[in-house]
């Protein structure tokens, strides 16, 4: 809870609830209120200067005006600290009825630079107090250095004094808040500010926990209503709003939200300006639908992971009563429209969310609801928050349904990245059919709804006419492909192209430019044959995309292994060497099924079990291929005897 809480006061209303608010916890936790105003005594020396112009005649003088500025600067510092000083005598008096500690505080500059630096570092800029009585000043951040009060000379006007710029402030207050309670408005609302000024520029640079007062809603009773996403600083805001409503024998409501409508909304935008051409490429019908069969499905996951994980949490807390709920659309419109309906007397929520970019002030949807919210807002802030305080829930380490050794095989196919929310949507599908296992069948059914035509057919999922046409276009796709020389030429000193006059006929050469297609040799070709024909044009852009990006032109089986290294140490989908893997293993399990035989070997099926027993979702080529490097032996040239004790000693 917050035991040291800075409250800035303006005399308006919303600056008096405010007060009322932190008076309330601090009431709960013994804590204390450093009650501050920031005056700008030099921002009105500056306008006076301007309005020297229109001084009479007697005091345009060289000498008249430099006794002017002085009597104008010291006359109006002590008066804006009287006013400062009346301000937070009112609230002097609300903390010795309530009981509460206070320290009093004036900062001099402008307004929302101050508070920033004092609420952040204790850095604000503490002002010499004109002419306080030193027992009142006592109460005051820097109250020991009193300056001279305003004086008369001796014919009762004021006399003109010199003083060190320096002695004007007096240091800094060097104090660590736990929060910043400030009003949403202050003296200047308008009928359609969202929020004043101050509070607006305030909120961008404070670190720490802000509180946005709007009404003189009490905290004790109320509804607490907190918004989690995934991220780390929401978890720190569903712990403040669970420690406030846990204090003040509040409810609390937890939401997460998440938007389906956004990626409907943005493919029939590229809908309407994509070519013919170009949706083709971009296979638009089936890429809607893969959206509408896995993401929205696994967004609505997560938000599920989400709001039980606010669930555990909440079981430290078990007199907090909790409602949690799942809102579909755009979030800040979507918690909006509920908080409508539960009408909270607090929105608790975090500065940032999953989605920060670094060095950005304030999350959008955070932004919008600090501006729309009809209740006070609780602003969580970045201090003291890591990235892994995320709360744990069973769910994260428990394995889904088993799967058949079959399937297992065939889900490996899934590109690394891809495979976690993979398996969770096959394993989702096999559960709407009343499924408790994983099984090749299952999976094939599974395969036909959620993936597009191509992903199917590279799965081995399709009828015959569907593989024959895929064939068919990517024999079409492959013959853009330009195949000239050996691994073993010379590398050119200038890499050149050769070019053909479309009237003569005559050929020429000119040096090669970035837009000309990249020429594989002929030994990187036979390599690229490999691969199964409807994976075949994936396998070559990956490829071109690699040289393309290292500045290469010329596709050798060395630049082929390079790329294949390259997406291993990414961690990324190796096409070449997966893809012939697994078109070895079909050609074996359709054999072995012709034969009426076990498709696996007992070694495959152990191999298989000990690593889903191990939580392995991949095959681990990289660990293939370091134990490759260790082997003793060469296996071209020894005998199959000492091959397998060489093997054997390995493994031991």
């Amino acid at each position: 809870m917050y035991r040291e809480i800075f409250v800035p006061v303006d005399n308006s209303q919303h600056s008096d609830w405010a007060v009322d608010r932190a008076i309330e916890m601090c009431s709960k936790t013994g804590g204390r209120i450093t009650g501050n105003h920031v005056y700008a005594a030099r921002l009105h020396d500056v306008r006076f200067r301007q309005l020297e112009t229109g001084l009479p005649a007697q005091f345009q003088t060289p000498a008249e005006i430099k006794k002017q500025r002085k009597i104008h600067d010291k006359l109006i510092e002590k008066g804006l600290q009287l006013i400062a000083d009346s301000f937070l005598d009112q609230l002097g008096k609300r903390c010795v009825a309530a009981g509460v500690a206070l320290t009093r505080q004036l900062l001099e500059g402008i307004n929302y630079e101050e508070i920033v630096n004092e609420v952040n570092r204790g850095a604000g800029r503490l002002p010499g107090l004109i002419g306080f009585d030193p027992n009142r000043a006592a109460g005051y951040d820097g109250g020991d250095k009193v300056r001279s009060d305003v004086k008369l000379g001796e014919n009762g006007r004021l006399v003109a004094e010199d003083e060190d710029a320096a002695a004007r402030l007096v240091g800094s207050s060097g104090r660590q808040y736990d929060l910043l309670a400030i009003g949403a408005h202050g003296l200047g609302r308008q009928q359609f500010s969202q929020l004043g000024g101050v509070a607006a520029r305030v909120l961008r640079g404070v670190e720490k926990d802000v509180l946005i007062v709007r009404d003189q809603q009490p905290l004790t009773g109320g509804r607490f209503l907190v918004c989690v996403d995934g991220s780390s600083y929401s978890y720190k805001a569903m712990k403040a709003a669970l420690e406030l409503a846990s204090e003040f024998g509040g409810s609390l409501y937890v939401c997460s939200a998440f938007d389906v409508e956004y990626h409907h909304v943005v493919f029939h935008n590229i809908k309407d300006v994509l070519s013919y051409q170009a949706s083709k490429v971009f296979k638009f019908e089936e890429q809607e639908e893969l959206h509408n069969n896995i993401i929205d499905k696994g967004l609505l996951k997560l938000c599920q992971a989400n709001l039980k994980r606010a669930e555990v949490m909440a079981q430290q807390y078990p007199a907090v009563p909790i409602k949690t709920q799942i809102l579909i659309g755009k979030p800040f419109q979507v918690i909006m429209q509920w908080a409508e309906e539960i009408k909270p007397s607090l929105l608790v929520i975090g500065r940032h969310g999953a989605h920060r970019i670094e060095d950005t002030e304030l999350g959008s949807q955070s932004e919008n609801l600090v501006r729309l919210a009809p209740c006070s807002v609780l602003l969580a802030g970045v201090v003291g928050v890591r990235p892994e305080d995320v709360p744990w829930i069973e769910e994260d380490g428990q394995v889904g349904l088993p799967w058949a050794p079959e399937a297992e095989v065939r889900i490996l196919r899934v590109p690394p990245f891809a495979q976690g929310i993979a398996r969770r949507a096959v394993e989702e599908f096999a559960l709407e059919r009343g499924g408790s296992i994983v099984t090749s069948k299952l999976l094939d059914e599974a395969i036909q709804k959620l993936l597009p035509t191509h992903m199917q057919l590279i799965m081995g999922i399709g009828s015959a006419e569907e593989i024959a046409l895929a064939e068919v276009k990517a024999t079409e796709q492959m013959k853009a492909t330009k195949v000239q020389g050996h691994d073993a030429d010379p590398q050119p000193q200038v890499a050149e192209v050769e070019t053909k006059c479309p009237v003569t006929g005559a050929v020429s050469k000119r040096p090669r430019v970035a837009t000309d297609p990249i020429v594989w040799t002929e030994e990187g070709w036979q390599r690229l044959q490999l691969v199964p024909l409807i994976a075949r044009p994936l396998a070559r852009n990956t490829v071109e995309r690699f040289a393309r990006n290292h500045d290469i032109w010329r596709v050798t089986t060395r630049v082929m292994d390079e790329n294949k290294q390259a997406m291993i140490e990414a961690d990324e989908f190796d096409v070449d060497t997966m893809m012939v893997m697994f078109t070895e293993l079909r050609a074996k399990q359709i054999r072995a099924e012709a034969e009426g035989k076990d498709a696996l070997s007992p070694e495959m099926r152990a191999f298989i079990e000990e690593a889903k027993a191990q939580g392995i979702t991949r095959c681990p080529i990289r660990d293939i291929e370091e134990k490759m490097d260790k082997c003793p032996v060469d296996m071209k040239t020894v005998s199959p005897e000492d091959a397998k004790r060489a093997i054997e000693k390995l493994l031991q």
